[in-house]
């Protein structure tokens, strides 16, 4: 494996082909409707293609990108038959996945400690789940952890991480309801530095309010927690339901504008045929897509794998 160094469990590998199957039915359902009947890949065909990534969620631009590849190599080799599509699919857009910045193949940077991951997304993406679970891997990891509750606005959210913390048995800082995020982060922070933690993760505020509250609002948190470690955060992680496909980029694209993202977990992907969406994603916005979520184990949140990634979404055509 030429991408990453990193080789998945037999299990791991089970669970992505499992989480992606009713993507990759979906996907290939609606290719062979559109190429029913014919043997050369022409122009028809590839309009044809170009609306079934659409549907499929890739994104129009990263759908375009797709198309242009796919064109050039009909031109070059002249003649493609119907029957050649998926395997030319497959590595246009695993080239694409390529070309785009990919996580590295471990969770964090074990250099810096404790190493700050500040968690963004709006309600309902699965945010509180995928701190558990991250929570969970770097405990299961011999890892000290330290979870920060600095959604503040919602009793729900803090609750929900409170019962995380227990089940994964971590520590957690929380204060009052309506209490500053900023200061909950602070404390999480300055805490988790005094128990020689190896790493934080902070829950922000899943409103999607307007962008200058917003950029705000995340900007006071990381000033904050940077009184006490000047790097933090060493990792902002923006939260998408997969599940929701377009509307997933319209929220990318609002944290994006308000602050530095810089690393991307897709949630949900396996309850949806919407897996697509992970690719247009990755594509459009050249943030490394980290994790992926493709169940409700534990284990079912995992590090993004492009490689494997294309290899289950293609798998049910093998």
């Amino acid at each position: 494996m030429s991408w990453f160094k990193k080789i998945f469990k037999k299990e791991e590998k089970e669970s992505l082909d499992k989480g992606l199957e009713k993507s990759s039915q979906g996907f290939f359902d609606k290719i062979s409707r559109a190429v029913i009947g014919k043997s050369k890949v022409d122009d028809e065909v590839l309009d044809e293609l170009e609306e079934v990534l659409i549907a499929s969620d890739v994104g129009v631009n990263t759908t375009v990108k797709i198309i242009e590849r796919i064109e050039a190599r009909v031109e070059r080799d002249k003649y493609v038959n119907t029957s050649e599509l998926d395997k030319i699919l497959r590595e246009e857009i695993s080239a694409l996945l390529l070309e785009n910045p990919h996580s590295q193949t471990k969770n964090i940077d074990e250099t810096k400690k404790p190493y700050v991951i500040m968690v963004v997304g709006v309600n309902g993406v699965g945010k509180t789940t995928t701190i558990g679970k991250l929570a969970n891997q770097f405990k299961s990891q011999g890892l000290k952890v330290v979870l920060g509750a600095g959604d503040t606005f919602r009793a729900a959210a803090v609750d929900q991480l409170v019962i995380w913390s227990e089940r994964v048995g971590v520590p957690i800082v929380k204060q009052n309801m309506g209490s500053d995020p900023a200061s909950v982060a602070f404390d999480t922070v300055q805490s988790a530095v005094a128990q020689n933690a190896d790493v934080v993760i902070i829950d922000t505020a899943g409103r999607l309010h307007n962008k200058i509250n917003l950029m705000n609002e995340l900007s006071k948190i990381k000033r904050v927690m940077q009184k006490v470690l000047p790097e933090a955060p060493h990792e902002v992680l923006l939260v998408l339901d997969g599940s929701t496909g377009q509307n997933a980029f319209e929220q990318a694209k609002q944290f994006t504008a308000a602050t530095e993202v810089t690393a991307l977990a897709v949630t949900k992907l396996d309850g949806t045929a919407k897996g697509g969406v992970v690719i247009g994603i990755s594509d459009q916005f050249q943030i490394p897509v980290k994790y992926i979520g493709v169940g409700e184990k534990m284990e079912d949140l995992q590090l993004f794998n492009g490689e494997e990634f294309v290899d289950s979404f293609f798998k049910i055509r093998k």
